[in-house]
Protein backbone atom coordinates (compact mmCIF):
# COMPACT_ATOMS: atom_id res chain seq x y z
CA UNK A 1 0.00 0.00 0.00
CA UNK A 2 0.99 3.38 -0.78
CA UNK A 3 0.22 7.04 -1.37
CA UNK A 4 -0.62 6.21 -4.42
CA UNK A 5 -3.83 3.79 -3.00
CA UNK A 6 -6.50 6.37 -2.24
CA UNK A 7 -9.54 7.10 -3.71
CA UNK A 8 -10.82 10.38 -4.33
CA UNK A 9 -12.52 10.39 -0.85
CA UNK A 10 -8.40 9.90 0.93
CA UNK A 11 -9.80 6.47 1.60
CA UNK A 12 -6.32 4.02 1.43
CA UNK A 13 -7.40 0.60 -0.87
CA UNK A 14 -6.28 -2.48 -0.23
CA UNK A 15 -7.43 -5.43 -2.63
CA UNK A 16 -5.05 -7.97 -0.72
CA UNK A 17 -7.37 -7.50 2.70
CA UNK A 18 -10.71 -5.64 1.23
CA UNK A 19 -12.47 -8.80 2.31
CA UNK A 20 -11.47 -8.89 5.72
CA UNK A 21 -11.45 -5.17 6.73
CA UNK A 22 -15.42 -4.88 4.95
CA UNK A 23 -17.16 -7.19 7.98
CA UNK A 24 -15.28 -4.88 10.57
CA UNK A 25 -17.88 -2.39 10.68
CA UNK A 26 -19.49 0.77 8.32
CA UNK A 27 -16.72 2.58 6.04
CA UNK A 28 -12.92 2.65 5.23
CA UNK A 29 -10.93 0.98 7.80
CA UNK A 30 -8.14 3.24 7.08
CA UNK A 31 -8.68 7.04 6.04
CA UNK A 32 -6.30 10.19 6.03
CA UNK A 33 -6.26 12.55 8.91
CA UNK A 34 -6.64 15.18 6.40
CA UNK A 35 -9.96 13.77 4.61
CA UNK A 36 -11.54 14.35 8.14
CA UNK A 37 -11.11 17.43 8.23
CA UNK A 38 -14.00 20.08 7.73
CA UNK A 39 -16.15 17.20 7.99
CA UNK A 40 -19.60 17.74 9.24
CA UNK A 41 -20.93 16.05 12.13
CA UNK A 42 -25.02 15.79 13.03
CA UNK A 43 -26.64 14.17 15.68
CA UNK A 44 -29.22 11.64 15.50
CA UNK A 45 -32.05 14.49 15.01
CA UNK A 46 -29.94 15.57 11.63
CA UNK A 47 -29.25 18.51 13.30
CA UNK A 48 -25.89 20.39 12.58
CA UNK A 49 -23.63 19.97 15.45
CA UNK A 50 -20.38 21.44 13.43
CA UNK A 51 -17.28 20.42 11.87
CA UNK A 52 -14.09 18.98 12.44
CA UNK A 53 -11.20 21.55 12.81
CA UNK A 54 -8.90 19.28 14.25
CA UNK A 55 -8.24 16.05 14.86
CA UNK A 56 -5.58 15.60 18.23
CA UNK A 57 -3.74 12.35 18.47
CA UNK A 58 -2.30 10.37 21.60
CA UNK A 59 1.29 10.31 19.67
CA UNK A 60 2.48 7.97 22.51
CA UNK A 61 -0.15 5.13 21.66
CA UNK A 62 -0.92 6.81 17.99
CA UNK A 63 -4.70 6.66 19.24
CA UNK A 64 -7.06 9.54 17.79
CA UNK A 65 -7.82 11.11 21.32
CA UNK A 66 -10.33 13.73 20.44
CA UNK A 67 -11.60 15.33 17.51
CA UNK A 68 -12.23 19.23 17.86
CA UNK A 69 -15.68 20.62 16.54
CA UNK A 70 -16.35 24.51 15.44
CA UNK A 71 -19.41 25.53 15.98
CA UNK A 72 -20.87 28.46 14.96
CA UNK A 73 -22.53 31.17 16.90
CA UNK A 74 -24.29 34.09 16.07
CA UNK A 75 -25.60 33.80 12.69
CA UNK A 76 -22.15 32.16 12.01
CA UNK A 77 -20.23 35.24 13.53
CA UNK A 78 -17.37 33.90 15.82
CA UNK A 79 -17.35 30.08 16.75
CA UNK A 80 -17.00 28.14 19.95
CA UNK A 81 -14.58 24.93 19.90
CA UNK A 82 -15.02 21.89 21.66
CA UNK A 83 -12.90 18.72 22.30
CA UNK A 84 -15.11 15.66 21.77
CA UNK A 85 -13.87 12.54 22.78
CA UNK A 86 -13.01 10.70 19.43
CA UNK A 87 -14.74 7.67 20.27
CA UNK A 88 -18.10 9.52 20.35
CA UNK A 89 -18.51 10.32 16.73
CA UNK A 90 -19.72 7.48 13.67
CA UNK A 91 -19.07 7.63 10.33
CA UNK A 92 -21.82 7.80 8.30
CA UNK A 93 -20.40 6.81 5.17
CA UNK A 94 -23.68 7.60 3.29
CA UNK A 95 -23.79 10.78 4.34
CA UNK A 96 -20.33 11.22 4.60
CA UNK A 97 -20.46 12.89 7.81
CA UNK A 98 -20.09 11.98 11.80
CA UNK A 99 -22.58 11.62 14.10
CA UNK A 100 -22.86 12.32 17.72
CA UNK A 101 -25.56 11.01 19.81
CA UNK A 102 -25.72 14.25 21.99
CA UNK A 103 -28.16 17.34 21.42
CA UNK A 104 -27.76 20.50 20.00
CA UNK A 105 -28.80 22.14 23.17
CA UNK A 106 -26.47 20.08 25.33
CA UNK A 107 -23.44 20.53 22.88
CA UNK A 108 -24.13 24.14 23.47
CA UNK A 109 -23.42 23.96 27.41
CA UNK A 110 -20.76 21.50 26.81
CA UNK A 111 -17.30 23.11 27.79
CA UNK A 112 -15.69 24.78 25.06
CA UNK A 113 -13.01 27.25 24.01
CA UNK A 114 -11.40 29.60 21.26
CA UNK A 115 -9.46 29.45 18.79
CA UNK A 116 -6.58 31.63 20.64
CA UNK A 117 -7.50 30.41 24.26
CA UNK A 118 -7.22 25.98 23.84
CA UNK A 119 -6.98 24.08 27.44
CA UNK A 120 -4.15 22.13 28.71
CA UNK A 121 -5.62 18.66 26.90
CA UNK A 122 -2.49 16.73 28.48
CA UNK A 123 -3.92 17.49 32.16
CA UNK A 124 -5.50 14.57 33.70
CA UNK A 125 -8.27 15.84 35.21
CA UNK A 126 -9.25 17.88 32.15
CA UNK A 127 -9.72 14.74 30.25
CA UNK A 128 -11.45 12.90 32.99
CA UNK A 129 -14.33 15.85 32.98
CA UNK A 130 -14.70 16.16 29.63
CA UNK A 131 -15.16 12.40 29.61
CA UNK A 132 -17.31 12.75 32.10
CA UNK A 133 -19.45 15.35 30.47
CA UNK A 134 -20.19 13.19 27.39
CA UNK A 135 -20.58 9.85 28.98
CA UNK A 136 -17.82 8.23 27.88
CA UNK A 137 -15.16 5.88 29.29
CA UNK A 138 -11.98 7.50 30.27
CA UNK A 139 -8.87 5.06 28.98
Amino acid sequence: MNYHDRDIYGIYKNPQFAETLSTQGPGPYLMGAETLIGNSVVNHADETLGDIKEIMLEVGTGRVGYAVLSFSTYFGFGEKLFAVPWKMLTLNTEKKCFVMDISLERLKTAPGFDKGHWPNMTDVEWGKNLHDYYGSQWD
